[in-house]
């Protein structure tokens, strides 16, 4: 079977590798050309530990080539962005420009699946679409949603490991997308209908958002009646029953901050604590930016002069280069905007440059600050002393203090 990838992100790149390395011969697509010329040389462009190694054999192999189109193939699988418009209205244009993009290369007895997170009807949807322009297809091609379940940094073991959710528009196609999967994934393989799997992922990601919420809200409570919160969530999770998480300053990612708005979008009635979670989530990161710009205000106040502040991580999380929706770099933007005369350091060791802020070396940036910000728990950040004569913002839990 010859199988084509739809977009080589995060998901699509690493998903289509371990394909490959399972035997299936691969096409990968990006309309980015720096994109495909540096995967055809065997660079990784994301950083996912293991997996330019297994790039670079699976390119030796010859099972494994990228092109800035589609290639005639057996399956074909959507792994674009689905990002949000407007008022977050989920935008679909990417899967869909994907789709039409593949249309003429369909032909009887292929699989479609999308995988990119969707709004419940999506698949429905493009199945429209392919028939509408290609009717001679109607119950000829097998169509199914399968959402991808993997953990930045450790893709290679979810991507085999993990359970997976396909849903078929009927169950000739179910089946068809469970052959194709069980080829590589070794984690059970949930049949249901495709409105059900699309559902499940945004579930799934509105679950994490809501729980990270609650953390979040603690935070704010314990700050302002001098709690430590890395201590109460501590003596909390010693009940049997309870397991809270670790709050941060705010939530990112294209899947926990963007995939609730998928159905409150076409939910609004009926998605109260999920909105509501949206809201307390994203405040995170407003409060943290303030509070940021209040402690370099008491600073100048009580030493006349303006601080160094330390701006520590970019990423939406720990030891990643993704800075999708990240609530860290929404802060230092923040920051920038309303403090602009200051002198601010700004620090991800995970990307080498940025073309809006000037990065600087991490343990520079340490040594020279005033105020030290932590807002992503990198592991370098980790090593770094707790320093007294410094004014120290953990919103990460790098010391717990």
């Amino acid at each position: 079977m010859k199988a084509c990838f739809m977009g080589l992100g995060y998901i699509g790149l690493p998903t289509a590798i371990i394909a490959a390395k399972h035997g299936v011969d691969v096409v990968g697509v990006d309309i980015n050309a720096k994109v495909v010329e540096k995967t055809n040389q065997g660079i990784l462009h994301i950083i996912e530990p293991g997996m330019e190694e297994m790039l670079q054999e699976v390119i030796a192999l010859g099972k494994f080539k990228a092109y800035t189109s589609p290639q005639e193939s057996d399956a074909y699988f959507m792994v674009v962005p689905t990002p949000f418009k407007g008022d977050h209205e989920p935008d679909v244009s990417y899967v869909e420009a994907a789709t039409r993009a593949v249309l003429p290369l369909l032909k009887e007895g292929d699989l479609y699946v999308i995988e990119s997170t969707s709004p419940v009807g999506t698949t429905e949807l493009m199945a429209n679409i392919i028939f509408t322009e290609r009717p001679e297809l109607k119950d000829k091609i097998y169509i199914a949603y399968c959402p991808e379940r993997v953990l930045p940094g450790n893709v290679i073991y979810e991507l085999v490991h993990n359970d997976r959710v396909i849903g078929g528009l009927n169950p000739e196609s179910t089946e068809k997308a469970i052959e194709f999967y069980s080829q590589f994934v070794q984690g059970q393989l949930h049949k249901t209908n495709s409105r059900t799997a699309e559902m499940c992922k945004l579930t799934e990601n509105s679950s994490r958002d809501v729980q990270i919420a609650f953390a979040n809200e603690l935070s704010l409570i314990c700050d302002k009646a001098g709690i430590n919160v890395w201590e109460l969530i501590n003596l909390a999770n010693k009940h049997p029953r309870v397991n809270i998480l670790q709050p941060g300053c705010g939530v990112g990612g294209h899947c926990i901050a963007v995939d609730p708005y998928f159905i409150t979008a076409d939910y609004p009635a009926e998605s109260r604590i999920i909105a509501m979670a949206r809201d307390i989530n994203n405040y995170k990161s407003f409060w943290c930016a303030e509070k940021v710009k209040s402690t370099m205000l008491e600073f100048e106040m009580k030493n006349h002069r303006k601080p160094v502040v330390a701006m520590m991580g970019l990423a939406f999380k720990p030891n990643i280069d993704d800075l999708r929706e990240s609530p860290s770099k929404s802060i230092v933007g923040r920051v920038m905007m309303m403090c602009n005369n200051s002198d601010i350091l700004i620090v991800e060791p995970n990307v080498t440059e940025h073309k809006q802020f000037k990065l600087t070396e991490y343990n520079d940036a340490y040594n020279q600050a005033d105020i030290v910000v932590m807002l992503t728990a990198h592991d370098q950040f980790k090593t770094l002393p707790y320093d007294e004569s410094k004014v120290i913002l953990d919103f990460c839990g790098i010391y717990k203090k």
